[in-house]
């Protein structure tokens, strides 16, 4: 058995998984907005909930502190300090949870960033099983990734491994530049672009229709000739952030997640754009779609509890 905890922004989730891979439990409940000390607790709450399942039907699986738990969080734990930062929950950084969960529980616990939990379940068993290297790739609120190999996480000294939505956007026209303000303080990230957000902030500069990212695809997908365009130059932007990913890291694989990842047009129009960017005769490098979705991160979380 495995405990996985995805500490999101609007929701915590845990999850029991079983040596295969099954979720043998699983509950979430809301997140306390902007409240650390609420947040601490109601994660101490829910591996406790899922420790009590997992003796109910398992107990001498189910010895306190004995079975691996790990914990996906929106941010990164700083190597230097050992505390939180770059997280889109910004009432985590600064903080030591790690140190603090370890002090409430009583045992060790595994932190990793939510894009890493999500790469490392596709990569264990979803989209990216059986390949070398794999990159995931989150499109939602936000824009982030991992990369793995072998199935195991690749991480460095900074912590931001796959860190690709705060580069810039590569090969930028003139209307592009210099890009919308990122949270991160600089300007044309390749998030403030390809997030939801910046999906339908796209939209409605050049339509003037105020929608959200859910309602721009379902105009597309019924035919509106404005959704329609905002989705093709979507389609080139991704395509030329992926191709700058693969021009350096040249993945077996690229997994996406996130809300954008269900365009399905996507997965045919990114293909067929990346012979222009990226630098090789014939791209080899597979766009497949996420396996679990948005279960990923929580299996991966359980995952690198394992690990």
């Amino acid at each position: 058995m495995r405990i996985g905890l995805d500490l999101g922004g609007t929701k915590i989730e845990v999850a029991v998984l079983r040596e295969n891979g099954e979720f043998f439990f699983r509950h979430r409940v809301d997140t306390p907005q902007g409240r650390y000390r609420e947040t601490l607790a109601a994660v101490v709450q829910l591996i406790r909930l899922a420790y009590g399942e997992i003796t109910k039907q398992y107990p001498a699986l189910g010895v306190w502190g004995q079975v691996a738990v790990g914990i996906g969080l929106p941010g990164a734990i700083s190597h230097r300090t050992g505390r939180v930062k770059n997280a889109n929950s910004t009432c985590l950084i600064g903080e030591d949870l790690q140190g603090d969960l370890q002090a409430m529980l009583g045992f060790a616990v595994r932190l990793a960033n939510d894009a890493d939990c999500f790469t490392l379940s596709e990569a264990v068993d979803g989209g990216g099983q059986g390949f070398n290297l794999c990159m995931g790739v989150i499109l939602g609120t936000g824009v982030g990734g991992g990369i793995a190999v072998t199935g195991r996480l690749l991480q460095g000294p900074n912590r931001i491994t796959g860190e690709w939505g705060h580069n810039p956007l590569p090969w930028p026209t003139d209307a592009e530049r210099p890009g919308p303000e990122c949270y991160c303080t600089k300007r044309g990230c390749i998030e403030t672009f390809l997030s939801g957000p910046g999906l339908a902030r796209d939209h409605q500069w050049r339509t003037g229709e105020r929608l959200d990212a859910r309602e721009v695809v379902r105009m597309a997908q019924a035919g509106d000739a404005g959704a329609v365009e905002t989705l093709r130059i979507y389609a080139d932007r991704l395509a030329r952030g992926l191709a700058q990913v693969i021009n350096v890291l040249d993945p077996d694989v690229i997994v996406l997640g996130g809300g954008l990842s269900n365009v399905a047009r996507f997965y045919v129009d990114v293909p067929a754009l990346l012979p222009r960017y990226v630098f090789t005769d014939q791209v080899e490098t597979k766009i497949v779609k996420a396996r679990f979705g948005d279960s990923s991160g929580v299996r991966g979380a359980a995952w690198l509890g394992a690990g």
